[in-house]
C-alpha cells in the first residue's frame, strides 16, 4: 500500500513540474530576433546617358618632302623639265631653233637646258650633270638622280636646309696641290709650275681668312710631298685635314690641256651613281659611297658658290662647275672642293697667273666664295625666337631694362 502512495505522490510531483514550465514559457513571450534592422533603402541616383567616348584623331605629321613624278625609259628614271618648271612656280619654254628648253620667271632665265650637253646654265653659271637631257614626247627630261642633287639643291637649298652643316664653318685646310718630287703642271717656257703657284696662292688666302676670323691650316707650308707615293700622298692631305676636325677642305690647283684652253675650273665629289663629269659610263668607283658623300648638298653649294665667285671676279672663262673622283676628295669628312685657278698651258693665261697680282685676286675671289658659303648656310639657319614681354609691365619696369 505505502508503495501505491508512493508512486502516485511521484507522478503528480512530475506533472506539476510539466505544467510550471509550460506556463513560464508563455509569459516569456516571442523570441526576439538579433538581425540588423534592414538599412533605410538610398534612393537610386537617375539614369543618365553615358558620356561619349573621346574621337580618336589621327597624329598629325610634318609633310614629307614632295616626291617628283618620274618616267622610265632607256633603263633609267628621268623627269620631265615642265614638272620642274611646275615644281618651282616657274614657266618652261623652247628655245626657237635649237633642241634646248628654258625655265623662267618674271624676271627673266633662271635655267636652259639643251638636248646631248651635259653642261646647263643656272643664273648664268656654267654647272654640269652627270647625264645630258634626253628630248622625248616634245619635251626634254632630266635624270632623277641629276634634278634631287645638282638642279633642284641649287635653285632652292633652303629644301635641303637640312642636310647642310648645322654649323657655320670656322676651320679651314687649305691643300696645295703637289711639292716636292711632284712639280704638277709645268709651263717650262715661262719657267712656271703648278706646285708653287699653288702654295703662294694659298698662303695670300690663308692671311685673308685670319683676318676675317676663320682658323687656317695648310697640308703644307713648303715646297715637299706628303709621300712619294702619290696614292698615299693624296689620302694623308684628307687625313691631315680629318684630324684637324675641319669644318672645310679646298684643295688648289692650276691646269693644264690643249693650249687654246683656259679659264676656271671647281670641282666636288660626284653623288654615288653619278657618272664624274665627261665620262660616259660607269667605273669601278661609280656605285661607291665614299666619306665624303654625306656632304654632297653642301659639296654643291661650296663648290657653285667658289666657281660664281671666281668667274665673277677674276672675269675668267668659265669651265663650268664639274664633278670627279678626285683622289684627294674621296676620303674628307667635310664639305670639300677642289679649284683650278688657271691653265698654265695657256701661255696667255699662265703669264697672268705668274704676277702677284692676279694670285691675289685668285686668293681674293677664294676668299668671296667661302664667305657667300657661310653667309648662306646662315641664311638658311633657323631664327632664334624672341620671347614676347609679360603684359602689364609697367613704364619704370621697362625703364630699368
Amino acid at each position: 500500500m505505502a508503495r501505491y502512495y508512493f508512486t502516485r505522490w511521484l507522478l503528480s510531483s512530475a506533472l506539476l513540474v510539466v505544467l510550471s514550465a509550460c506556463a513560464g514559457a508563455q509569459q516569456t513571450g516571442p523570441t526576439v530576433r538579433t538581425e540588423a534592422p534592414p538599412a533605410t533603402p538610398i534612393p537610386a541616383p537617375p539614369l543618365t546617358a553615358p558620356a561619349p567616348l573621346p574621337v580618336r584623331v589621327a597624329p598629325t605629321r610634318p609633310d614629307g618632302p614632295k616626291l617628283w613624278p618620274t618616267t622610265s625609259f632607256r633603263g633609267a628614271d628621268f623627269i620631265d623639265v615642265r614638272d620642274i618648271a611646275k615644281r618651282f612656280g616657274l614657266k618652261a619654254d623652247w628655245v626657237k631653233g635649237k633642241p634646248a628648253m628654258t625655265i623662267s620667271d618674271k624676271n627673266g632665265v633662271r635655267f636652259t637646258f639643251e638636248e646631248k650637253q651635259h653642261d646647263f646654265y643656272f643664273d648664268g653659271l656654267r654647272i654640269f650633270l652627270g647625264e645630258a637631257p634626253v628630248q622625248e614626247k616634245d619635251t626634254l627630261w632630266l635624270t632623277k638622280l641629276d634634278v634631287i642633287k645638282t638642279v633642284a639643291p641649287l635653285f632652292r637649298p633652303a629644301d635641303h636646309a637640312a642636310l647642310l652643316p648645322a654649323a657655320l664653318p670656322k676651320v679651314i685646310v687649305l691643300d696645295p696641290g703637289h711639292g716636292g718630287i711632284d712639280p704638277g703642271t709645268e709651263n717650262k717656257k715661262l719657267k712656271l709650275n703648278e706646285k708653287s703657284l699653288a702654295l703662294d696662292v694659298s698662303l695670300r688666302l690663308k692671311k685673308i681668312l685670319e683676318s676675317r676670323g676663320w682658323q687656317v691650316l695648310l697640308t703644307r707650308t713648303d715646297d715637299r710631298e706628303l709621300s712619294k707615293y702619290k696614292t698615299v700622298d693624296l689620302q694623308m692631305r684628307a687625313d691631315f685635314a680629318n684630324k684637324q676636325k675641319a669644318d672645310l677642305f679646298l684643295s688648289i690647283h692650276f691646269n693644264a690641256a690643249d693650249e687654246a684652253v683656259r679659264g676656271v675650273e671647281v670641282y666636288s665629289l660626284p653623288a654615288q651613281f653619278m657618272l664624274s663629269s665627261g665620262s660616259t659610263k660607269e667605273d669601278d668607283r661609280t656605285k661607291q659611297s665614299y666619306p665624303n658623300n654625306r656632304f654632297d648638298y653642301a659639296n654643291l653649294l661650296l663648290g657653285s658658290e667658289l666657281h660664281r665667285a671666281m668667274i665673277s671676279s677674276l672675269k675668267a672663262s668659265d669651265r663650268g662647275y664639274k664633278r670627279a673622283r678626285w683622289g684627294v676628295l674621296l676620303q674628307a669628312e667635310c664639305p670639300a672642293a677642289l679649284v683650278e685657278c688657271a691653265y698654265l698651258s695657256n701661255d696667255a693665261e699662265a703669264r697672268r697667273a705668274g704676277t702677284p697680282e692676279y694670285r691675289q685676286k685668285i686668293a681674293e675671289a677664294l676668299a668671296t666664295g667661302l664667305q657667300n658659303y657661310s653667309a648662306t648656310l646662315e641664311a638658311l639657319r633657323p631664327k632664334p625666337t624672341v620671347p614676347a614681354e609679360p603684359t602689364g609691365t609697367s613704364g619704370a619696369a621697362k625703364a630699368k631694362k
